[in-house]
């Protein structure tokens, strides 16, 4: 299906776009399952959710101040590889009950491993394009703290991966007609709902897609509005009499991209139902399980709590050494330390207990929970760009309507189609970012995982112009963007993966002082 309705050349009948989506799916599934039980430790919030799983199982009550939905998922992740019928490796006793580090990781890693997957087929349908779909999967399965969240018992993966999949089957239902279509709408209203039940920033989400079918419709009536005020008169000669008289003209309106149109046509009873109440139902389903453990609460008690627990959150390195603000995040310039070890030599097993002096140890072993680099810094300025540009387009349009003046080439970029595919981007990226400028309590740099994505989606539209263009130097520049991006990944992947180096060689990534 070409969703975007764009003329399709079909110049060679080999699969690329499918061997190279394999070939994104193959890296990513790699990277994430090599030596997964290397760390044979609960590794940062691990010794939080791979607990809480165990507490699950046993029907012991806790407190978290999450929803558990992606508990669930260790917990299954648990009990899945209690029955499987090979060993798993070396287990430990950390979480309460021995457990190999591949039981309570598993699940993660196959869950991150679809992510640069769904991502492209988001991709896909805002554009219709192979290209970009690929280039937008490729940069996802590119991005260093993605990996490292889906190595480990964590919970933010689910929350990306489940957004992500909400809102490439709600374009999925915006592309399709009928029944399909509100098969797609209901199951994306699910997934919305399963995000948002990870952690309550799931809602940025369903945030994005709503800002978007607003704007679509804002848009489309101001749009009939100033039709309406500027139809012209037109001057008719009566070829008899020679007598001139004027009247309005029945102007023709300008077609409309077909994206928007497509988000007009979606009734407002559609969002109200999927997009409100199936979420809602889902959200309040997910809670069952926990609050039938949890008896001594109930539904409202405990939001109650998670919300007063948050509120009393205090920020700053006094609360934790890595607390970050909000506007650092773009730049990376405060990621987190997930895991640092030494060891004497390359053959030890670590972590070391107890830990070895300050002074003691050639060899270190380091887990950064932080992105792509040259990733991340491209994609803030990309983004940033791309929502300059819209801004001018709105005022633009706002004051003087469709009537682009057709030389002056900001205002041509974008294109009317393209527009409304950038609008989805920057809409969610800023329904992802900007809640949290209001937020004063201690945040961390993971939170700006699924506004992060939207960035490279950017970069990826970006690219993939530059690589359709006539113009050789900007085709040159897209493919060193790409091989750019990619030797970054190469280089930082020691501390993705938390490989041996020797003090030299991680000195020699640490490119700020504030990244230690």
């Amino acid at each position: 299906m070409n969703p975007q309705n764009y003329p399709i050349k079909k110049t060679s009948k080999f699969p690329w776009f499918a061997l190279g989506m394999w070939g994104v799916f193959l890296l990513s599934l790699g990277l994430r399952f090599w030596n997964i039980n290397f760390f044979n430790t609960l590794v940062f919030d691990e010794g939080y959710y791979a607990v809480y799983g165990v507490n699950y199982l046993d029907g012991v009550p806790f407190f978290d101040a999450h929803p558990p939905l992606g508990k669930y998922a260790i917990t299954a992740a648990i009990w899945l590889a209690s029955h499987l019928p090979f060993n798993t490796g070396t287990p430990n006793a950390l979480s309460g009950i021995l457990l190999s580090p591949f039981s309570y990781r598993w699940l993660n890693a196959l869950v991150g491993s679809f992510l640069p997957l769904i991502v492209g087929g988001v991709a896909y349908q805002l554009s219709g394009r192979c290209l970009y779909a690929f280039l937008a999967s490729l940069f996802t399965a590119l991005d260093g703290l993605l990996l490292v969240e889906s190595r480990f018992a964590l919970i933010n993966i689910y929350l990306v991966f489940f957004g992500f999949l909400a809102q490439w089957l709600f374009l999925l239902a915006l592309n399709n007609r009928g029944f399909i279509s509100v098969f797609w709408l209901f199951l994306s209203g699910v997934s919305f709902g399963c995000s948002i039940s990870v952690k309550w920033n799931g809602l940025g989400f369903w945030l994005g897609v709503c800002l978007t079918w607003l704007a679509a419709q804002i848009v489309y009536w101001q749009r009939r509005r100033q039709e309406k005020l500027s139809r012209p008169t037109i001057e008719i000669i009566n070829p008899d009499t020679g007598i001139r008289s004027f009247e309005l003209s029945s102007k023709i309106p300008l077609p409309l991209p077909l994206l928007q149109k497509r988000f007009i046509q979606l009734s407002w009873w559609k969002i109200l139902l999927f997009l409100g109440v199936v979420p809602a139902a889902v959200y309040y389903a997910v809670w069952q399980p926990h609050l039938e453990i949890n008896t001594d609460t109930n539904f409202l008690d405990v939001h109650q709590k998670i919300f007063n627990f948050h509120k009393s959150l205090k920020s700053g390195k006094d609360i934790h050494p890595y607390c970050s603000r909000w506007f650092t995040w773009p730049v990376m310039w405060r990621p987190m330390v997930y895991l640092f070890e030494k060891a004497l030599t390359r053959r030890e097993l670590v972590p070391q207990y107890p830990p070895l002096p300050d002074k003691v140890g050639q060899i270190f072993y380091d887990v950064h929970g932080m992105g792509n680099p040259l990733l991340w810094v491209l994609s803030a300025i990309v983004i940033l760009l791309l929502s300059v540009i819209l801004i001018h387009r709105v005022f633009i349009w706002y004051t003087e309507g469709d009537n682009f003046n057709a030389n002056d080439q900001v205002l041509r970029f974008p294109t009317p189609a393209e527009f409304w595919l950038v609008c989805f981007v920057v809409l969610n990226y800023a329904a992802n970012f900007l809640p949290w400028v209001v937020v004063t309590r201690c945040t961390f740099i993971y939170l700006y995982m699924p506004a992060s994505v939207f960035a490279f989606m950017a970069v990826a539209w970006l690219v993939e112009r530059w690589l359709r263009s006539y113009q050789i130097y900007y085709r040159a520049a897209g493919v060193t963007v790409i091989f750019a991006i990619a030797i970054a990944f190469v280089f930082w992947l020691p501390i993705y993966l938390g490989l041996p180096l020797s003090p030299a060689e991680f000195n020699l990534r640490m490119w700020l002082e504030s990244w230690i």
